[in-house]
């Protein structure tokens, strides 16, 4: 999930600097949601995937 952020990120910068600039808002918001449910699910893998023996 974090690679698809990064893909869309790089899409969304490429896609400013070209001048799309809808385009490039639509990429960036998508990119930023990605990260954060990437962050929330890190976070409970941490709190609840330590094994238990």
């Amino acid at each position: 999930m974090l690679h698809y952020a990064v893909v869309f990120l790089i899409i969304a910068l490429v896609a400013g600097f070209l001048g799309f600039f809808g385009i490039a808002g639509i990429a960036a918001e998508i990119a930023k949601v990605l990260f954060i449910i990437f962050i929330i699910l890190f976070i409970a893998s941490l709190i609840f995937g330590r094994g238990r023996g």
